[in-house]
């Protein structure tokens, strides 16, 4: 019932409008005022990638948590933060300025788990439906794509470096922004999970909304792709200065953790065959 949601989501009752598809169900604040917000939609693929951007414009932007996502078939986990516990795909929002046109606000859409399957359709329809009830002026979708792993994506890189950016926009108007951002198009590929059917929708119903896909190591976290792409979305909020430097020193020390493990795998195999 509604006394449980909000104990769930630690949001007053009377805050707590739903927008549902199929039991998928998007649970927002009602104070917050969306009006004109652009959403930065972050669900994770390869390497993490969008769950680190999420959590980077959260904690940069000082963002709120100001709902979630409640569905019987999410897994039965909740994040826990301070002691406090948050659903796996949370909401968050905020007032930094942004240079598209209407825009002052902020979404964020932060998904700590990947959505497969048959969740993924109404997951969108839901978010759609609440962002059409909000008035929402436009969405970004982060993503990312590795070649030679097992991906939701296939996507032709014409580009000969491992550190690609490529967007995807649902209209003209979005094509055209991303081209203003430095982002070339996609011209090939196959886009699959909440991206693909997020923009699959968006174009189908004339949505203001582009995609961000950065092409990351498959094997690592790859803070150094997120850091790309907050490059990309620091042109969009001209009174904040989002400063990726942190998240490329993070890079640095996951990958000399990595190369510490495997040094040290090495040595204990070289000693193993010493032995024999």
């Amino acid at each position: 019932n509604s006394a449980q949601l909000s104990n769930a989501l630690g949001i007053p009752v009377e805050s707590l409008p739903t927008w549902s598809s199929e039991l998928a169900t998007w649970v927002v604040d009602d104070s917050i005022d969306a009006n004109g917000a652009m959403v930065v939609s972050c669900f994770p693929t390869v390497s993490m990638v969008s769950n680190i951007v999420a959590h980077f414009l959260v904690e940069s932007l000082d963002l709120q948590f100001v709902g979630g996502v409640r569905d019987s078939r999410l897994p039965a986990v909740c994040l826990v933060q301070d002691g406090e516990p948050l659903p796996p795909i949370r909401i968050y929002a905020g007032e930094p300025n942004c240079t598209i046109e209407g825009c002052d606000k902020l979404i964020v859409v932060l998904s700590d788990i990947q959505v497969h399957g048959r969740l993924a359709l109404p997951l969108t329809e839901a978010l759609f439906a609440w962002s059409k009830e909000a008035n929402i002026s436009s969405a970004i979708l982060i993503d990312a794509f590795a070649h030679g792993v097992e991906s939701p994506h296939e996507l032709v890189d014409d580009d000969d470096s491992d550190e690609t950016i490529l967007g995807i926009g649902a209209t003209e108007s979005t094509r055209e922004k991303l081209t203003e951002m430095g982002v070339p198009l996609l011209k090939h590929g196959v886009v699959g999970g909440m991206t693909g059917v997020m923009m699959g929708e968006g174009r189908r119903r004339g949505i203001e909304i582009s995609a961000i896909l950065a092409e990351a190591n498959p094997n690592i976290p790859d803070a150094r792709a997120a850091a790309r792409i907050i490059e990309k979305l620091n042109l969009l909020f001209p009174a904040v200065t989002l400063d990726a430097k942190p998240l490329i020193e993070e890079a640095a020390r996951i990958e000399e953790q990595i190369k510490a493990m495997l040094n040290h795998q090495l040595s204990a195999s070289d000693e193993s065959d010493d032995d024999g």
